[in-house]
């Protein structure tokens, strides 16, 4: 196992945001406590001590900013704004997170553990996500549709009303920008309840708001744990949609829920991609983009191309390849200038992720690179590939959210795709191939929502659609599909 880099702690980065005292919620434009008054810790995953703390919000705190999304929602000085204004906004939220992008990817290393070159890339997406969505205001049209000459017949398209938006712990102020961009850009108003292991970014992102002319509680936000505040905003009456980035487990959840009031859901879930090569690729690029799919933020990716299949009369070239590249990725502190590969986020999820090892020896898989930890390094894994692996196996068929990956090999293009869909997920996957025909026949049998050929992970800033298939998710975030996803479309017919 690769030695952890590690600093000095008394040389890490300590932002001013972290004293004060306890965190607090964005209620309607105020910073308040919640009404409990409880708190609870956020943990640096690569000292495992105390950042702060924040409030723990529960069902009280979600009414009351529940109300005051639906008071903004209606308020004329969000509701009858041009949509140049609204655009404006959008640029104004835009140029303070720009302005403070160090800051915001510092909190966001300290709090989840990602290299700060990844967090930096982090922060610049988002405000390219913001700014794209400042486009979209001035471009949401209706219709006018054939009728009678004695009739007017029209669409308009309107927003939804007030949006819950939970985000996942793996890339908070991205995902915050992800959903936050389309329902202000639409007229929406929200509720934004971030992971409880990482809600930093978005508690400061809150505090740069006051910078901009956004009205008091278009945006609110409220911390603490999904079975408190998460449970009260996915129950909430008064909530007409839900945008939810996290587990398939809790997008199930959601889903169900969301019968109470038939609110509209959005949910980006897990995945267990398949990356393919073909014997016909350029193996070396494809071994490292295939370590890049898997160890970018310790694997914590919901798009990690964790199963690799590789032609057979190329895997041993290619898996010695990928060894290679696997090697460079060296484990340590955030911060230190050459760590590729942060801590895993939690002690709790650290656990989870190395017991595979033990799953994946009991089904008989061996673990070919990797698989070894060292019980005083902290939450340090180390990139691991396992070998000796059926489609069936646990290792093969369960999202593990670590830098763990399973090579298996095939024979020809049928057995590629079958072996690709085989899965509950459909989230994405990669075509390594120099055959044209190949590449777009393989494409398009794949049932994921993004397939990448002969690259992996490009995400643009709102421009292509991002979802799932199966039981990766429902609806789409980004493109033009997005505004479906916060608009609701109604018939107007004009007697003259």
């Amino acid at each position: 196992m690769l030695a952890p880099l590690t600093l000095d702690p008394a040389a890490r980065p300590a932002p001013a945001f972290l004293g004060g005292g306890p965190k607090k919620l964005l209620i309607d434009g105020e910073w308040v406590p919640a009404r409990s008054g409880a708190t609870l810790p956020t943990i640096d995953p690569t000292t495992e001590q105390t950042l702060t703390s924040f409030a723990a919000g529960d069902a009280a705190d979600v009414d009351l900013a529940v109300a005051a999304a639906r008071r903004a929602f209606e308020d004329p000085s969000w509701s009858a704004i041009t949509p140049y204004r609204r655009s404006r906004v959008l640029l104004q939220i835009a140029d303070v997170l720009e302005a403070n992008a160090e800051e915001l990817a510092t909190l966001e290393s300290l709090d989840m553990g990602g290299p700060i070159g990844l967090t930096r890339w982090f922060v610049d997406h988002s405000v390219e996500v913001i700014r794209h969505y400042a486009g979209w205001p001035t471009k949401v049209y209706g219709q006018t549709a054939p009728s009678d000459p004695s009739q007017l017949h029209y669409t308009l398209r309107q927003p939804l009303g007030v949006v819950g938006a939970i985000t996942a712990w793996n890339g908070p102020l991205l995902q915050v920008a992800w959903k936050l961009g389309p329902a202000l850009a639409t007229g929406n108003t929200l509720v934004i309840k971030p992971a409880d292991q990482s809600p930093l970014t978005a508690l400061r992102f809150g505090e740069l708001l006051a910078g901009t002319d956004l009205p008091h509680g278009v945006v609110n936000i409220v911390t603490g744990m999904g079975r408190t505040a998460g449970e009260a905003l996915i129950n909430h009456a008064d909530v007409d949609k839900i945008s939810f980035t996290g587990s398939t487990a809790v997008g199930k959840h959601i889903l169900e829920a969301s019968t109470g009031n038939l609110k509209r859901v959005t949910l980006e879930l897990g995945g267990k991609s398949p990356n393919i090569v073909f014997a016909d690729a350029d193996l070396r690029t494809a071994a490292a983009t295939a370590a890049l799919g898997f160890c970018a933020g310790a694997g914590q990716g919901c798009v990690a191309g964790t199963r690799i299949f590789v032609e057979e009369s190329v895997r041993e070239e290619f898996a010695e390849l990928l060894r290679e590249e696997m090697a460079a990725y060296t484990l340590g502190d955030p911060f230190h200038p050459d760590t590729r590969m942060g801590p895993l986020a939690s002690r709790g999820h650290f656990e989870r992720v190395t017991s595979y090892f033990d799953v994946a020896r009991e089904d008989g898989a061996t673990l070919r690179i990797g698989g070894e930890v060292d019980a005083g390094a902290g939450l340090f894994v180390p990139p691991t590939l396992i070998d000796d692996v059926t489609n069936d196996m646990r290792v093969s068929q369960e999202e593990i959210f670590g830098p763990v990956a399973a090579i298996m090999s095939f024979t020809d293009e049928a057995e590629a795709v079958r072996l690709g869909n085989d899965t509950v997920y459909g989230l994405s996957a990669g075509v390594w191939t120099r055959d044209l025909s190949r590449a777009h026949r393989v494409s398009a049998a794949l049932r994921a929502g993004t397939v990448w050929v002969n690259t992996y992970g490009r995400m643009t800033a709102g421009i292509l659609p991002f979802g799932g298939f199966k039981q990766s998710g429902i609806g789409r975030e980004h493109g033009t599909e997005v505004l479906d996803a916060y608009t609701e479309t109604k018939t107007v017919m004009v007697q003259l």
